[in-house]
């Protein structure tokens, strides 16, 4: 309790040369909550003085060290605005990405702080090219990417389990134009046939032969590419049927 009071009396108190001592004493003793809103406080008094840009230096820090990453990442992307000179604009401005990066949430959720992190690392790279942090940017912003390839290639198998084949094929088509060394290569190839092979087979009639032409030539594409894969057997069962169904559709367009 004697600790508690002692606390609230430095908050009331007009002394700044001791805010400012406990501020940072509470800080390096890793006691953010307490350095907090002594920080706050300082921060505006000594705008524009020698102090500030240690201080604000300090607060954007308290605030990452606090998990409050978008209120941090905001701080030290307002560091480097404010002091455009200080030897601390590279690290800043990293953090500011960094910050980003620590909001990019699982693939599943609305990726926007993953894409604005991708943006911000990149940008970083392109102002700092000889930093020794562009490795670590380069493997932040793979990992990331990696999360939007994810989240597009479950998307895409979505469409194919909802039977909105006409989507699932156009968002394969997609992600590999996205993603071209994609994990999931070989896999989306094959179901991209599998998805023209069932539309062919659920198609209307004045539709079906142009339909069974480009499942021919997805199979085609795929087998090509993948002569050894793991779907081959599958993929000759499909052309195989897509074979009867040409036949038997050319058979029923004679008959008319």
């Amino acid at each position: 309790m004697s600790s508690c009071t002692g606390y609230n009396k430095l908050l009331k108190s007009s002394d700044l040369t001791l805010k400012y001592e406990k501020a940072k004493e509470y800080y390096n003793a890793e006691k953010y909550y307490r350095a907090y809103p002594l920080f706050e406080e300082l921060v505006t008094v000594y705008r524009g003085t020698s102090k500030a840009e240690e201080l604000v230096y300090l607060f954007a820090y308290t605030d990452y060290h606090l998990g409050d990453y978008l209120l941090a990442g905001h701080r030290f992307e307002q560091f480097t605005k404010t002091f455009p000179t200080s030897k601390y604009v590279e690290e800043c401005d990293f953090m500011s990405a960094y910050c980003d990066y620590l909001l990019s949430p699982n693939y599943s959720l609305d990726q926007e702080f993953t894409i604005s992190a991708i943006n911000a690392l990149q940008l970083f790279i392109d102002n700092h090219p000889r930093s020794s942090r562009i490795d670590t940017c380069n493997i932040l912003v793979e990992e990331l990417e990696y999360k939007l390839e994810k989240k597009a290639y479950k998307a895409s198998k979505q469409y194919l389990k909802m039977e909105d084949y006409n989507a699932a094929c156009v968002t394969f088509q997609n992600l590999l134009n996205e993603f071209p060394d994609t994990e999931y290569r070989e896999e989306i190839y094959f179901l991209t046939f599998k998805a023209r092979y069932s539309l062919a087979r659920k198609s209307v009639e004045k539709k079906k032969l142009e339909r069974i032409e480009d499942a021919f030539k997805a199979y085609v594409t795929f087998v090509d590419r993948f002569p050894q894969s793991e779907y081959i057997t599958e993929a000759e069962t499909y052309y195989n049927e897509l074979q009867y169904l040409k036949e038997k559709t050319l058979s029923v367009e004679n008959k008319k």
